[in-house]
């Protein structure tokens, strides 16, 4: 074996080794004791200046912050006001992402506890109609049976968002915000080997020291940055990966700078892509199997539809850029060609994406909208059973003006490997007309979902991470290419960084985001671990405005 070699046996150890970290229990046997004791929550008093500029709104601060609504869940225990509401909500919640075959029983368990109005637990905000649906609905198991009642108990649940802010979970919220905001930078990071690389730099594993939580740390060159004038790219796909929060898009957990590069901390997506899983895993047999490619395309639905509600248009969505992760889920990444409208407009232009995935509209240099993205997506899903794409062979050899005229003019031919079903879903997306496509209406995704196509997809399962994937990646393969395959950069010589450049270094480097880092500290045990309250509701230490510790380790009440 060659030093090569032997550089990437070592490094490969390692990594697998670190990998062994990614569920939480595990991951605390792997921080670095003295980075995880600089997390530490401050006393109230340390604090307490930002409980009016804290982002406190209902709807980021008790449903999409995680740390923020599970507080809020534990102030509704303890108010006698809230408190049955709140059971409804995590009763909803299970309800949701629960099999089919127990959907039922639980449902009837609801209905009788909450909707029937003899019953002490009776939630009179519901209005009538929607507890008439839901029980006379309730044993046909719809999945969104409580829909409407859960935009009601949210609507009832805002009113206690005062209570809130007077109580000590309120004040516990603080103090994490507090922490949250706290400067980061590569201290905080342990790097093991070189995963690739893309046009400014490389991308590592990493490890975050004090929780054991793994990342992918993508690098950016400063010099190559500027040489290659990147950073209006950089900067657009460093804000929309900080904008949106999916388990099916690639998160930006961290953002700041060291003093060669800009460094995007992010998830880290061990099993390969699926172009690789499609084509390298078995040569012989190529393409996934429908029930396969079925569950990737669901996956692939949510992960659109939440850019899509955030009013972003993906553009370039192929199977090298959907990643699997350490259990088989897959995520949607590279969001370096995607457009994010502005409040009011509804379509753009712009020739941007991959040949023989842009939609004919895009081709014809039309406006276009989010219909865009369920052409690429009818595309993927056809290429992931048949092992090529629709409007070219794999390894065809065929001028770009061709395939565009394939994509505009061509219908599509289809193998028996296509169910009926597959072939209408394919046909609905790959539909030459954007009007006739399927995809995005009304905020949502439904009509989609909603395909034959799609029956045996428990939904509130998948958007849980709970349907079991029909493929888990190898813990002891490395999905990636060997280190001396990978290849090195040349050194960037003749460009001076100025002050301008600077500053736009300091406003790239934002530190931590607020969602992946709550869940960060959810997953890996340390919230718990700090979310120690006193007994019999009694003020712990660090909220009680009085305690002052002492050199010694005691404690004095003021």
């Amino acid at each position: 074996m060659d030093l090569g070699g032997l550089e990437t046996v070592v490094a490969n150890s390692a990594y697998v080794s670190a990998r062994g970290s990614m569920d939480g229990s595990s991951a605390a046997a792997m921080r670095d004791k003295k980075m995880r004791a600089r997390l530490k929550l401050p006393h109230i008093r340390d604090c307490e200046h930002l409980k009016t500029s804290v982002d406190s709104t209902f709807d980021s601060m008790c449903i999409k912050q995680p740390i923020g609504k599970r507080l809020f869940q534990q102030f509704l225990e303890s108010d006698a006001t809230y408190k049955n509401a709140g059971e409804l909500w995590k009763d909803i919640e299970d309800y949701t992402i629960c099999q089919e075959k127990e959907r039922e029983q639980k449902a009837q368990k609801i209905v009788n506890k909450y909707y029937k109005s003899a019953s002490k637990n009776f939630c009179s905000f519901l209005e009538e109609k929607a507890v008439t649906r839901v029980v006379e609905d309730f044993k046909n198991v719809r999945g969104d049976l409580f829909k409407e009642s859960e935009k009601q108990l949210l609507k009832h649940l805002e009113k206690a968002t005062g209570s809130f802010k007077n109580s000590m979970y309120f004040l516990r919220y603080v103090q994490f915000k507090w922490l949250e905001s706290q400067p980061v930078d590569e201290e905080w990071f342990n790097d093991f080997r070189v995963l690739g690389k893309g046009g400014f730099g490389e991308v590592f594993a990493c490890q975050a020291k004090a929780t054991g939580k793994m990342y992918a740390n993508k690098k950016l060159e400063k010099k190559r940055l500027k040489k290659r004038k990147g950073y209006e790219g950089a900067i657009v796909e460093k804000r929309i990966l900080a904008k949106v929060h999916s388990r099916f898009i690639v998160s930006l957990a961290y953002a700041f700078q060291t003093k060669t590069d800009l460094c995007l901390i992010m998830t880290i997506m061990n099993g390969g892509d699926l172009r690789f899983h499609m084509y390298d895993v078995d040569e012989k047999n190529p393409g996934f199997d429908e029930k396969r490619a079925c569950f990737y395309t669901a996956q692939i639905i949510c992960g659109v539809e939440h850019l899509h509600q955030n009013r972003i248009i993906y553009r370039d969505l192929k199977p090298e850029n959907v990643l699997l992760d350490d259990a088989g889920h897959v995520r949607l990444s590279d969001m370096g060609l995607a457009v994010e409208l502005p409040p009011g407009q509804d379509k753009t232009t712009g020739y941007a994406g991959t040949p023989g995935f842009m939609a004919p509209e895009l081709l014809e240099k039309k406006e276009y909208d989010y219909t865009v993205d369920y052409f690429t997506l009818g595309v993927t899903l056809y290429e992931m059973i048949a092992a090529k794409g629709p409007f070219r062979v794999r390894g065809e050899q065929v001028e770009n003006t061709e395939v565009a005229r394939r994509i505009l003019n061509d219908p599509v031919s289809y193998t028996p490997a296509f169910s009926k079903d597959c072939k209408d879903i394919c046909e609905g997306l790959m539909h030459k007309d954007p009007a006739k496509r399927l995809g995005f209406k009304n905020n949502e995704c439904e009509e989609l979902k909603n395909q034959p196509f799609f029956k045996d997809i428990n939904w509130g399962r998948l958007q849980s991470g709970l349907l079991p994937p029909p493929f888990v990646p190898s813990a002891t393969t490395v999905y990636a290419k060997d280190i001396s395959d990978v290849g090195a950069f040349s050194t960037i010589k003749g460009i001076v960084l100025d002050n301008t450049d600077t500053e736009f270094y300091d406003d790239f480097s934002s530190g931590n985001i607020p969602i992946p880092w709550q869940e960060e500290m959810i997953e890996t045990g340390v919230f718990g671990e700090m979310n120690i309250w006193g007994e019999n509701g009694k003020l712990p230490n660090d909220l009680d405005p009085n305690y002052v510790e002492t050199k010694g380790g005691g404690c004095v009440l003021l």
